[in-house]
């Protein structure tokens, strides 16, 4: 088939929006438009009709029609099932069949009509393909965006601790009437450990009145660089600095105020000179009709310690863990000491651990097909009727000893049948026409709520909706495994620590 032009138009034949796959001029394409309605008017039950030199093959699309113009040669079959597909395509982007909803989003049609027809010739695509090729998703671009958002979290906890020590500084210098110091001197001073914090004594000082919250500045049109050595100005500057960064610091002029930037600043989880990080991911694989395929946990333990003075540390293992793990140490750690004393501890117990560094010391490996163990099971149950098909959907949380928060069950729907609509249900609900999804939320899934259900009805086949996936995120681990406590290597003194555990999902479907 030759494919001349694809148009979206009204019933009196004014365009919306056209395509033209082969070369032809403005003047063409409307007339050939404006003849539309006249052709309709024989009272000819057909989706076709025929002139000396085209042929329109259309579908209404309720006070609009989907038109399609080829030639006469063009087998009417082909052209039948391409205009099926162009009247698809159209839903995905239009929420109602309106004049000014398709104007709103005639580029993304267009960008889709040029994925179905290249030169006026069908390519071999489908509905999920043109959805992926107009979305242009990528990996790498993921990737880099993870990857520049981590840094630039990096670079503003980095600014607020330096805009900490500047301001501690600064009150130190007044408290004993020192000059402020600088860019230049204000790190030479003695070092602290990350965790420790600048005594402020309530004599020292007067507390200036509270004053209004602070107002980021307009950056000035002078464009002056930061000059070290300014003294107090370096401050002040550094500071407007996070505040045109949107970061909420206070005046270095008020002590208290100090003391209130300072509040703002201190992340949501403490963190010690030793810190341990407990972190799971979950991948699995169950059946729509009961069964594991099967289920992976791994989990690590990360230390991270930021004063050289806790270097030479071991950590006491706590292993619960009855269900068959496998357990790997890292290869500096020494497996004889670990086998014996279940405690984690360098080869050489004279070298420190890296400081500043994520270290995993130690992970593990749970492998399982027992549907028993699943953290969350799934249970969807369409049942197909002439109206359409009426799904059911279930959880139930298998391990009592878990939390888990955010909690998003994503069921897939048949593209092209509008929305579903929902019944009685657990928690909250959410459409995404874009991605063809019904999103069921719950915000926790624990022993006071084990088991929900959803039910919604919607056109479509049973095998339409699947496979279901599932998301969630928890701050208790699966296996059993903890860290006790920990000492030092020379004396054997207790080490203050803190520490985090999260249970997170690499995948999780029903198929």
């Amino acid at each position: 088939m030759v494919l001349l032009a694809a148009a979206v138009c009204t019933k009196s034949g004014k365009a919306i929006i056209s395509r033209q796959f082969v070369e032809m001029t403005r003047s063409r394409i409307e007339g050939l438009l404006a003849a539309f309605p006249k052709l309709m008017n024989t009272g000819k039950q057909h989706t076709f009709v025929e002139t000396e030199s085209v042929r329109y093959v259309y579908q209404p699309l309720e006070k609009l029609y989907m038109l399609l113009i080829t030639t006469k040669n063009s087998n009417i079959l082909e052209d039948l099932e391409t205009l099926r597909l162009f009247s698809r395509v159209i839903p995905e982007y239009c929420k109602v069949m309106e004049e000014s909803e398709i104007v709103d989003q005639s580029f993304p049609l267009i960008f889709a009509f040029d994925e179905i027809v290249a030169l006026g010739y069908r390519e071999n695509v489908n509905l999920a393909q043109i959805r992926t090729f107009t979305e242009m998703d990528s990996h790498e671009e993921k990737v880099f965006k993870a990857v520049r958002e981590s840094q630039e979290r990096e670079a503003i906890q980095e600014m607020k601790k330096k805009a900490k020590e500047l301001q501690a500084a600064r009150r130190e210098a007044e408290r004993t009437g020192k000059k402020t110091p600088g860019f230049g001197g204000g790190f030479g001073g003695g070092s602290r450990s990350s965790g420790e914090s600048v005594p402020v004594m309530a004599d020292d000082y007067k507390p200036e009145p509270a004053k209004p919250t602070y107002t980021a500045p307009k950056p000035s049109p002078s464009g002056r660089a930061m000059k070290l050595g300014s003294k107090g100005k370096d401050v002040d500057h550094f500071v407007d600095k996070l505040v045109s960064e949107g970061q909420e610091v206070a005046s270095t002029k008020s002590s208290r105020q100090s003391a209130q930037a300072a509040k703002i600043a201190t992340p949501a989880i403490h963190t010690e000179s030793v810190h341990l990080r407990i972190e799971e991911k979950v991948t699995l694989t169950a059946r729509r009709d009961g069964g594991l395929d099967n289920m992976e946990i791994h989990g690590m333990i990360s230390l991270r310690i930021s004063d050289e003075q806790y270097g030479k540390i071991i950590l006491a293992v706590e292993n619960q863990e009855a269900r068959g793990a496998q357990i790997q140490t890292h290869p500096n750690v020494d497996k004889k000491l670990f086998q014996s004393k279940s405690e984690i501890g360098l080869k050489n117990p004279n070298k420190p651990f890296p400081i500043n560094n994520d270290i995993g010391v130690m992970r593990w490996r749970l492998q399982s097909n027992d549907e028993s163990l699943m953290p969350l099971s799934i249970n969807c149950w369409p049942t197909e009727s002439a109206d359409g098909c009426d799904v059911n959907v279930e959880y139930e949380l298998e391990q009592e000893q878990l939390e888990l928060n955010d909690v998003v069950i994503s069921i897939p729907l048949p593209s092209g049948v509008g929305a579903p609509v929902v019944g009685d249900l657990d928690g909250e609900y959410h459409v995404d026409s874009r991605r063809g999804m019904l999103e069921w939320r719950l915000p926790v899934i624990d022993a006071s709520n084990k088991s929900g259900s959803l039910e919604f009805s919607c056109h479509g086949h049973s095998d339409d909706f699947f496979p279901v996936s599932v998301s969630f995120v928890s701050t208790k681990s699966y296996c059993d495994v903890t860290v006790s406590g920990i000492r030092m290597v020379d004396g054997g003194q207790p080490v203050k620590y803190s520490s985090d555990t999260a249970l997170l999902v690499e995948k999780y479907e029903i198929l």
